[in-house]
């Protein structure tokens, strides 16, 4: 998905409308979380981008996989507006409309079975690291190459999981932008109703191309 983007970037169209969500995540907070939030993002790592034309032959995978060998001066906005770029595209291809008995299947059914024992336990390891990533942040299930197995970490603001060499299967934006306008300080509902709107045939396919 992050290989196919590259300089100048723009900002992805939605896969549904900004009320699709609805009632997990309404369509204020969608519009303004697309459209406000992740727009700037991008605004920002094109302009850190213009001065460094052999940075701009990089796709954004490349962009932060390798970050240690960008330039210091720009290495942080990278971080912090390229990883913005890379997890939101993630979040918003990971989110479908609400439907009845979401559970995943197929590949990444089989690594969360093997990996966490079961569906329950997996389920309850990702909301913990969700609700205790204090500030800003997101939580992930991440696929480990070298190891080939699944994993549950978290991030601080903008950080994205391939700057240390993971790759994102599925991610949760904690940022209170993402839920605050229905949820306010209930970071645990926006969480739990979360589980009702998982792409699990996106995280599927991202899954089984990496293997």
């Amino acid at each position: 998905m992050l290989d196919t983007l590259t300089y100048p970037y723009t900002l992805p169209s939605l896969p549904y409308q900004f009320d699709a969500l609805e009632p997990i995540i309404d369509a204020q907070t969608m519009e303004i979380h697309h459209d406000k939030h992740h727009a700037s993002y991008i605004a920002k790592l094109n302009e850190a981008l213009k001065p460094y034309t052999d940075l701009q032959q990089k796709n954004l995978t490349e962009l932060l996989s390798g970050i240690a060998n960008l330039p210091e001066e720009i290495r942080q906005v990278v971080i912090n507006h390229g990883g913005g770029h890379a997890n939101h595209t993630i979040f918003w291809n990971t989110l479908r409309p609400n439907q009845e008995n979401n559970n995943p299947q197929g590949t990444v059914l089989d690594f969360i079975n093997s990996t966490f024992g079961d569906m329950n336990t997996f389920k309850t390891t990702f909301t913990t690291a969700a609700s205790n990533r204090f500030g800003s942040g997101w939580a992930w299930l991440i696929f480990d190459p070298e190891k080939n197995v699944l994993e549950i970490t978290s991030t601080s603001n903008q950080d994205s999981p391939l700057l240390v060499g993971q790759f994102p299967i599925l991610g949760l934006d904690v940022w209170e932008h993402a839920y605050y306008l229905k949820y306010q300080n209930h970071r645990i509902d926006y969480i739990n109703a979360w589980w009702n709107i998982i792409n699990w045939e996106e995280a599927n396919k991202t899954l089984e191309i990496l293997l």
